[in-house]
């Protein structure tokens, strides 16, 4: 809540030196510390819906993983990646149970995550990006089978298939994307031009994306988007022209707006992706007591 009492002091004190004015232009900068005013409130109260559910992200969890036996499970994910996600990191992909999933803010984040078994499986484990919402409270992840595999020694992947379940480890870890920036793909939903989805792809760093606004290219008049379902978010309130866009990305008790260097052209049409110009390489800092964060041992 700093930034909250920071914006709220500042204009009061702002203020006080402008006593003298005429009505007109004090009753402008008191207009102008009120739109600052509400903004900062606005991204405290997101800070707090999201810190009040968040568990330290960064802290190694003990935990048991299993797999999905047919691929054809990973183009039906919750998050709504379709047939985008057998393409990311590999194919190691991730299910998480709703505290990870967070509603969809959980979607495209990235985890380290190891079989305890020495005699089967590697001590470096893999990284897998969640990409679905697991609904069995049995396990904290479903692996995409390529994902379980990978955690074997080399040459044992069919000998933990057979496992089925292992006992696992895992935190999380920032994901990377080298030369390539935060991209948006926009919907077959979509109906230009007033009613606008899109889909996050590719986001970096260790962070969520909480909200979304757009605006016509050169206009303040910013309105916001909603998220849909996953990683798709969505507008009827579109603006006519070139949009632009910009993100609260926040976890923890951090948070801070980014700016697209990019836009959308006046014409976007459904089915391309778009890159934002951007990349997020935030690691947001955690409000929550100490725990293991360190390497693996």
């Amino acid at each position: 809540m700093p930034g909250f009492f920071f914006t709220s002091c500042s204009c009061v004190s702002f203020l006080s030196l402008f006593a003298n004015l005429s009505k007109p232009h004090f009753f402008f900068f008191f207009d102008l510390c009120m739109i600052y005013f509400k903004m900062s409130l606005f991204l405290c109260f997101l800070l707090f819906l999201v810190s009040s559910v968040t568990a330290c992200d960064r802290c190694v969890h003990q935990t048991k993983a299993a797999y999905f036996s047919k691929a054809s499970a990973l183009n039906s994910g919750a998050c709504g990646y379709g047939s985008l996600a057998p393409g990311f990191n590999r194919g190691y992909l991730a299910a998480g149970i709703p505290t990870l999933y967070k509603d969809g803010a959980g979607c495209g984040a990235c985890f380290q995550i190891r079989c305890k078994n020495k005699a089967l499986c590697s001590s470096k484990g893999i990284k897998v990006i969640m990409t679905d919402l697991n609904r069995n409270n049995q396990t904290d992840f479903v692996l995409s089978s390529r994902a379980f595999m990978a955690m074997a020694n080399q040459g044992m992947g069919q000998n933990i298939l057979k496992l089925g379940i292992v006992d696992v480890e895992y935190k999380r870890v920032p994901c990377e994307y080298k030369n390539q920036n935060l991209g948006v793909r926009v919907e077959e939903s979509s109906q230009y031009p007033n009613y606008l989805a899109i889909k996050l792809l590719y986001q970096g760093g260790q962070t969520e994306i909480v909200a979304i606004d757009i605006a016509k290219v050169g206009s303040s008049n910013w309105s916001y988007m909603s998220r849909n379902y996953g990683a798709v978010w969505d507008s009827s309130r579109v603006p006519a022209g070139a949009l632009q866009f910009r993100f609260v990305v926040t976890a923890g008790y951090d948070g801070k707006w980014i700016w697209a260097k990019s836009v959308l052209p006046a014409d976007w049409k459904p089915g391309v992706v778009y890159d934002l110009g951007i990349q997020i390489t935030d690691i947001a800092q955690e409000g929550c007591s100490p725990c293991d964060d360190g390497t693996w041992r």
